[in-house]
């Protein structure tokens, strides 16, 4: 990841700021920080784990984890949200100890995104006494260096996109993807669908002679526009984002699809592999669909 000018510094004696520029996208940025899959992967200094509990990312909304030490002392953690501005801000109360105010904004410079993170201190003493006891200037340092590193796994060559022309106009090709009977025409059998932020749905697919269970959460609606949602597998570890952006071009529409987070399922599982997704993605989208609205 490319690095901008950083520094942990004091500002009137009760705070720590540090900011680093980093090699992504704001909205992936907002997805690490906001999601418990991705933050438990890479919060923290050298050598901690984490478990959340709750992660509750909206104004009063709670977010209770513990951090476990390499040394396998655990440490309790517990903050409530304050400020919650999708995509640029987020700042939240640490209210176990110690106690001071998390401010973190995501600045877009171009395909980057500049991170500022400020720990606000109610006195001079809690600032300097956690410097101290917690090592706090070195540990957010180990903590961007963490998140360096597990940017590195989005990188665009591990992401699937898949683009085709569709010959129908886009509120065809919209309404095709977001009606629940018309899905299942070209797609899969869904109990329900709504097209709504925070809809979760579910449904199975069959690999050979497995059955696996989805699990979905829809993350982002613009309507005739995008539509993306969460993509899980029930008893399977991994988590990724599966999205559909609708461009008019005339009577026609360019649908592109991508899918990221496939590196975050098992490995060993070829049923999990890009070439797997890849060519499941290109019936769909290059076959099924086309050949679904062709009859309408």
């Amino acid at each position: 990841m490319l690095k901008q000018k950083e520094a942990v510094k004091g500002t009137a004696g009760r705070e720590l700021t540090i900011s680093r520029l980093f090699n992504a996208p704001r909205e992936l940025m907002w997805e690490v920080w906001t999601k418990p899959e991705h933050i438990k992967l890479w919060w923290g200094p050298n050598g901690f784990t984490n478990t959340i509990f709750q992660m509750d990312v909206q104004p009063g909304g709670i977010w209770d984890f513990i951090m476990h030490g390499p040394d396998g002392t655990d440490y309790k953690n517990k903050s409530m949200y304050k400020e919650v501005i999708k995509p640029e801000k987020l700042v939240y109360d640490h209210l176990t100890g110690p106690h001071f105010q998390f401010t973190v904004t995501f600045t877009e410079q171009g395909n980057k995104t500049l991170v500022t993170i400020q720990m606000l201190f109610e006195t001079p003493e809690q600032r300097d006494q956690t410097v101290k006891v917690f090592n706090a200037a070195d540990g957010l340092k180990q903590n961007m260096d963490k998140l360096e590193v597990f940017l590195e796994k989005f990188s665009p060559d591990k992401e699937l996109t898949i683009t085709r022309i569709i010959h129908a106009p886009v509120e065809i090709v919209w309404k095709a993807l977001t009606d629940k009977e018309q899905i299942k025409q070209w797609y899969f059998d869904l109990k329900e669908f709504k097209p709504e932020v925070g809809f979760e749905f579910q449904f199975d697919g069959n690999s050979d002679d497995k059955i696996y269970h989805h699990l979905c959460k829809i993350t982002e609606v613009i309507a005739g526009k995008k539509i993306a949602y969460s993509w899980k597998y029930q008893d399977y570890e991994g988590s990724s984002i599966v999205s559909f952006e609708l461009f008019a071009e005339g009577n026609k529409t360019r649908l592109k699809l991508t899918h990221e987070g496939l590196e975050t399922f098992p490995q060993n599982n070829p049923d999990f592999a890009k070439e797997s997704f890849t060519g499941g993605w290109t019936h769909f989208i290059g076959s099924a669909l086309p050949a679904f609205l062709e009859k309408t």
